[in-house]
């Protein structure tokens, strides 16, 4: 049987949308990788979706089994739950964050993942940690720019 990846992910915001952070925490074989960075001007949600785009593209192997563990329901319901499909087959069409759900298609295709919602500010380590790498990012300098958010946002695509 073959080894699995554990990610454990989570995004924040400081108002939403406002400064934003995503937290990673990925554990293999005895090994732990933490990734975190921070945005200028983002939403909560996509920060969440972040998290776990980096996190799959940054396993150098193909094909691993990856289970992911995230306290967003967003992510995790929209994957579990097939909603991910049908917007697929709309063409993400008045789904928002199009752009990022486009590159989780992509870096899910890469490996066999398996999404688990986790209880979020609870007795979870690692969830709590990526907490931690997420909030502290938002605080991060230099921040970088969510320009599609931006681009997305003045073009009325993106309604709070």
């Amino acid at each position: 049987m073959s080894e699995t990846i554990s990610i454990y992910t989570d995004g924040a915001c400081s108002g939403n949308p406002g400064p934003g952070g995503y937290g990673i925490v990925m554990l293999y074989k005895g090994h732990r990788k933490e990734i975190s960075a921070g945005y200028k001007y983002t939403t909560n949600n996509r920060m969440e979706l972040l998290s776990v785009i980096v996190a799959l593209d940054s396993i150098k192997t193909e094909g691993m089994n990856v289970v992911v563990y995230s306290d967003s329901k967003y992510v995790v319901d929209a994957i579990e739950k097939g909603w991910l499909k049908g917007w697929i087959m709309k063409n993400f069409a008045k789904i928002k964050n199009p752009d990022l759900w486009v590159k989780m298609v992509r870096a899910m295709k890469r490996h066999k993942v398996k999404f688990v919602w986790v209880k979020g500010h609870a007795s979870n380590v690692e969830n709590n940690r990526c907490d931690e790498l997420a909030v502290a990012a938002t605080k991060s300098k230099p921040l970088i720019e969510d320009t599609e958010f931006e681009r997305l946002k003045s073009s009325g695509m993106y309604e709070e």
